[in-house]
C-alpha cells in the first residue's frame, strides 16, 4: 500500500473511530449514536443540508400561511354574516314587471303592516318581527347634505339586526304608532353632516322634512349589499306615510327563537302570508324568503373548500421537497460508498447502515418543518398586519391542528423519501464498496 493509498484510508477512518469501536466491542450502533453520526455528517455539510431542507421549510410554511389565511377568511365571512343579526328570516316580495322592466326584489306591493302583525300571531317559532320599508332620500343638516339609505323600521329593527348604538336611544312603538319623525343615523352619516360634533338632539331634514336626531348606531362596516353606517332609520309608518307616501312594506325581517327552529319558522311565515293574501290551497306568495342560516352554511363550505384547496396546494410543495431529500440522499449514498464499505468490513450490521441515512434524512424533515413552523407563522401574522404599519391586511386565523398536522407531515416525508436512499446503502457489497473510487 503506497503512502497516498494509506493517508487516504486514515482520512476516511478517522471520523469512523468511535463507530469502529463500538462494533469491536459488540455494542452496536444506538439510536442515539446514530443520531450524533447522523447530526455531525449534516453539520459537515451545512450548505447543502440548507438547501435539502429548503423545500421542506417552503412546503410547512406554505401550509401555515396557507390554511391560517383560509380559516382567517371564513372567520371574517361569519363575522361579516353576523352583523346581519344571528337566526333572521328576510322576508321581500318577488320583482314586478314594469314596460318589460323588473323592477327586482321589493317591487310588488303586496306587502302589509296588517300581515306582519299575523306573522307576530301565527308564527310560535318566531320572537321577533320587524316590518321594514327602504327608500332613497337627500338627508341635510345646515349646509351639509348627502343621499343614502331611508330605512323605516320598528322597534325591534336595532336588535334583530344587531345594530348596538353608540349613543342615544332608539325610536318606540309609541314612535310607530303616531308616525314620529324620529331618527337613528349611521356612523358615516354622522361624521358627514355633523362631522366632531354632537348629534343627538339636532335636528336634521329628510327630504325637507324635519326630524330629531335621538340616536347614532355604533360604526358596523359593510354587511352584504348594504351598510348600516350609510343610512339613517326612521319609524316604518313615517316612512310609508310621510316621507314616501306608500301602502305597502318592502319586506319583513323575522327572528327565529333558535338556529334550529329557523326552518319550522320560514314554514309557518309562508303559511301566514299565504293566509293574509287569501291564496288558494296549493297556490304560494310571490314572496322571497332569505334564511340567514342557509346563507351562513352556503359560506362555510365555500370557505371550507377554498382552506382544503390551498392547503392541497401547499402539500404538493412538501411532497417536491421530500423528493429533493430522497435525490440528495442518494447523492450522499453515493459519496460515502467507501465510507459504508469500511463499516461493514469491521462488522456494521445491514441495520446500522439503514438506521443511520433513515436517521438523517428524517432529522433533515423535522429540523426543515420546525422551521418552516417559525416562518410560516411570522408571515402569517404579517399579513394580518393593517396595510399602514406594512402589512397586507389580510384576515388571517393561525390554529395548532395546521401546525401539527403539517409538522407531522414533514416527518413522514422524511421517512418515505429515505427510505430507498437508506435501503440502497444497506444493501452495498463491502468488498464493492471498498473498491468503489
Amino acid at each position: 500500500m503506497t503512502n497516498y493509498e494509506l493517508t487516504d484510508l486514515q482520512v476516511v477512518l478517522r471520523p469512523l473511530e468511535r463507530e469502529i469501536e463500538l462494533v469491536i466491542t459488540g455494542r452496536g450502533m444506538g439510536f442515539a449514536e446514530a443520531l450524533r453520526v447522523a447530526l455531525d455528517g449534516l453539520v459537515a455539510n451545512k450548505m447543502r443540508s440548507f438547501l435539502t431542507m429548503l423545500g421542506i421549510i417552503i412546503g410547512v410554511s406554505a401550509v401555515i400561511v396557507m390554511v391560517s389565511l383560509g380559516q382567517g377568511v371564513a372567520k371574517a365571512t361569519q363575522q361579516q354574516i353576523e352583523k346581519l343579526g344571528t337566526n333572521v328570516l328576510s322576508v321581500m316580495t318577488m320583482g314586478r314587471g314594469h314596460g318589460g322592466i323588473n323592477q327586482g326584489l321589493g317591487g310588488q306591493q303586496t306587502l302589509t303592516l296588517e300581515m306582519g302583525d299575523a306573522i307576530l300571531k301565527q308564527c310560535p317559532s318566531i320572537q321577533a318581527m320587524t316590518p321594514e320599508f327602504r327608500g332613497n332620500g337627500t338627508v341635510k343638516y345646515k349646509s351639509n347634505n348627502t343621499k343614502t339609505t331611508v330605512f323605516g323600521a320598528g322597534p325591534d329593527y336595532f336588535q334583530i339586526r344587531n345594530m348596538p348604538l353608540a349613543s342615544g336611544k332608539i325610536f318606540t312603538d309609541q314612535d310607530v304608532k303616531r308616525k314620529t319623525k324620529v331618527v337613528v343615523i349611521g356612523d358615516n352619516v354622522r361624521d358627514t353632516l355633523f362631522g366632531r360634533t354632537e348629534a343627538v338632539g339636532k335636528s336634521l331634514k329628510i327630504n325637507g322634512q324635519s326630524f330629531k336626531v335621538i340616536g347614532v348606531i355604533q360604526k358596523r362596516g359593510a354587511t352584504g349589499f348594504r351598510s348600516p353606517d350609510d343610512q339613517v332609520t326612521i319609524p316604518v309608518t313615517t316612512a310609508m306615510y310621510r316621507v314616501f307616501g306608500a301602502d305597502h312594506l318592502s319586506g319583513f325581517s323575522v327572528q327565529g327563537r333558535s338556529g334550529a327552529a329557523m326552518a319550522k319558522a320560514q314554514e309557518e311565515v309562508l303559511a301566514a302570508l299565504n293566509r293574509a293574501l287569501k291564496l288558494p290551497v296549493g297556490a304560494e306568495a310571490e314572496v322571497r324568503v332569505f334564511n340567514q342560516a342557509d346563507i351562513s352554511e352556503s359560506a362555510a363550505q365555500q370557505t371550507t373548500f377554498l382552506t382544503m384547496l390551498l392547503a392541497g396546494i401547499a402539500l404538493i410543495s412538501l411532497i417536491v421537497g421530500g423528493i429533493g431529500i430522497m435525490n440528495i440522499m442518494l447523492v450522499s449514498v453515493t459519496e460515502r460508498t467507501r465510507e459504508i464499505g469500511i463499516r461493514k468490513a469491521v462488522g456494521a450490521k445491514r441495520k446500522d447502515i439503514l438506521y443511520q441515512f433513515l436517521i438523517e434524512s428524517t432529522t433533515l424533515s423535522l429540523v426543515g418543518g420546525l422551521i418552516g413552523i417559525s416562518f410560516g407563522i411570522l408571515v402569517a401574522k404579517w399579513m394580518s398586519l393593517p396595510a399602514e404599519i406594512g402589512g397586507l391586511g389580510f384576515p388571517t386565523l393561525i390554529s395548532l391542528p395546521p401546525i401539527i398536522v403539517s409538522f407531522g407531515f414533514s416527518a413522514l416525508v422524511g421517512i418515505f423519501f429515505g427510505i430507498y436512499p437508506a435501503m440502497k446503502a444497506s444493501r452495498l457489497n463491502p468488498i464493492d464498496a471498498l473498491r468503489f473510487e
